[in-house]
């Protein structure tokens, strides 16, 4: 089975190719009649399974950043004020990126990082070294899985921004190698922490949907200006997106950023904990703005003429995806279209419906629920991990809160020796919708099947459990240089 599922991976794996500062190119998605699942619990040597696995305790975590650049300097700022963090390392090709973090960490109070610093493979470097616990990956995206392996290959825990692969070799990789090494290989999909996503999963755990029928999720943002951000030095490291990697990520036909709406989805619907999802079909419009918006530039800057000519994915691409036990879900995703943001988040179960976009609602039946009843819904099913840390997530920021409650709530479970909230078969089941919907989208909407990345574990792995330690705490420190905005992002 393991032999049928690498070829599989190696047809289906698009996009790949080199990493560092190679644009992206895909490979012609085939039109052959192909099996993804693998049910055996025995997928490969020195199985092991991480739902639910509680690693041990670390009194302290030690930290070593990788990519210095947007999200990356939020994170360092986020992690100053998390008490049992020490921020051991930072690592970044632009040194002027590792002297900005040592600002951050300077105006904290805090000891220096040691940097690591010489070329797109200085990671392993950090990697290899006894500084850090926990490897936190802010890179450009060909860059997640790489690092992660580097990480769990050095004892290290891993921490990846999403999405974390872009291929099915990259997905299957990170399982086995967090299997092999028993180390964590955690997906960093902060929207799982929002304050309204947390308050209807925390409805759908105390059974107020009734069954979960149908979800709804999205990424549409308008991101004109970001990948428009020219870098302003020859090298290109400077700007929204180094190397202007975004705008080659752009070029291939797939939902390349899935999980913003996915996750908090899966986790409401117990995917990988009870459910999982079967298969998908994915649909894309053709593009009516991106590679005019190129012209356009173009014709201002030269800079921008080695884009045009080139095919742009189309505006919208949507993904239609049932689960094992009978679910539906909707994904989204569209950067190029000149509309509001929006998540979507909706769920709808036999009981009760609830949406966060275009206007934040709960409702029973034909009864949308006022602002007294909402806030009653909210005070007896909040969790209590948004009562602990929710107002301090605030104060210090980060997409209002979301990123520092993803943030202080992974540091308490390494500390506290409690199972992660989002574990490798979570970042490979969400992420795999790029290539799965890659392939799709080449074959007139096909329907392919998702893979089972817990090879049967979904059937008795237990959910996601919000609970806190009892026989611990983590804190936060250093309040009072908080401002309240965060780091800006568009991600």
């Amino acid at each position: 089975m393991k032999r049928d599922r690498r070829r599989f991976i190696k047809e289906l794996s698009v996009g790949a190719g080199a990493v560092a500062a190679m644009p992206l190119v895909s490979c012609t998605a085939t039109k052959e009649t192909v099996k993804v699942n693998d049910d055996s619990t025995d997928g490969f040597d020195g199985h092991f399974n991480m739902s639910g696995y509680a690693a041990p305790k670390l009194d302290t975590v030690r930290i070593g950043f990788v990519g210095i650049g947007d999200r990356g300097a939020g994170a360092v700022e986020r992690m100053t004020h998390i008490e049992g963090v020490e921020i051991a390392a930072i690592c970044d090709i632009r040194q002027g990126a590792l002297d900005g973090a040592q600002k951050i960490i300077a105006k904290a109070g805090l000891p220096k990082a040691k940097e690591f610093i010489g070329g797109d493979r200085a990671f392993e470097k950090l990697c290899d070294s006894n500084l850090v616990d926990l490897v936190y990956i802010a890179t450009p995206w060909e860059w997640h899985v790489p690092v992660a392996i580097a990480a769990m290959e050095g004892d290290k825990h891993a921490a990846v921004e999403v999405s974390t692969a872009r291929t099915m070799e990259e997905c299957w990789q990170m399982v086995e190698t967090s299997e092999r090494t028993k180390k964590h290989c955690v997906i960093l999909e902060n929207c799982c922490y929002d304050f309204f996503e947390m308050l209807t999963l925390s409805m759908a755990q105390n059974g107020i949907f009734g069954d979960l029928i149908h979800g709804e999720g999205a990424y549409i943002h308008d991101l004109d200006y970001w990948l428009f951000n020219k870098p302003k030095d020859e090298k290109m490291t400077d700007g929204a997106y180094t190397r202007m990697w975004r705008m080659y990520e752009n070029q291939r036909m797939a939902n390349v950023y899935p999980t913003h709406g996915l996750g908090p989805i899966c986790q409401a619907m117990n995917v990988n904990r009870g459910d999982r999802m079967d298969y998908l079909t994915s649909i894309m419009s053709d593009d009516f703005t991106l590679e005019q918006r190129i012209k356009e530039k173009a014709k201002e800057d030269p800079f921008f003429e080695k884009f045009v000519g080139k095919k742009m994915r189309g505006n919208m691409d949507i993904q239609l995806i049932r689960t094992i036990k009978g679910r539906t879900i909707m994904i989204q995703h569209d950067v190029s279209s000149p509309r509001p943001y929006s998540r979507i988040h909706m769920l709808s179960g036999t009981k009760c419906f609830a949406q966060k976009w275009p206007k934040q609602h709960l409702a029973f039946g034909h009864h949308i629920l006022d602002n007294k009843e909402f806030k009653d819904m909210e005070e007896k099913y909040t969790p209590e991990l948004i009562r602990r840390v929710g107002e301090m997530a605030k104060k210090v920021g980060g997409h209002g809160g979301m990123d520092f409650v993803m943030d202080w709530r992974l540091i308490d479970c390494l500390r506290n020796g409690l199972p992660v909230d989002m574990d490798v078969y979570d970042a490979a089941a969400w992420s795999c919708l790029t290539p799965l919907s890659e392939w799709s989208i080449a074959n007139r909407s096909a329907p392919i099947d998702i893979p089972d990345f817990t090879r049967g574990g979904w059937k008795t792995n237990k959910p996601v459990d919000l609970s806190m330690s009892k026989g611990g705490d983590t804190g936060v420190r250093n309040l009072k240089n908080a401002d309240g905005k965060g780091q800006l992002s568009v991600e």
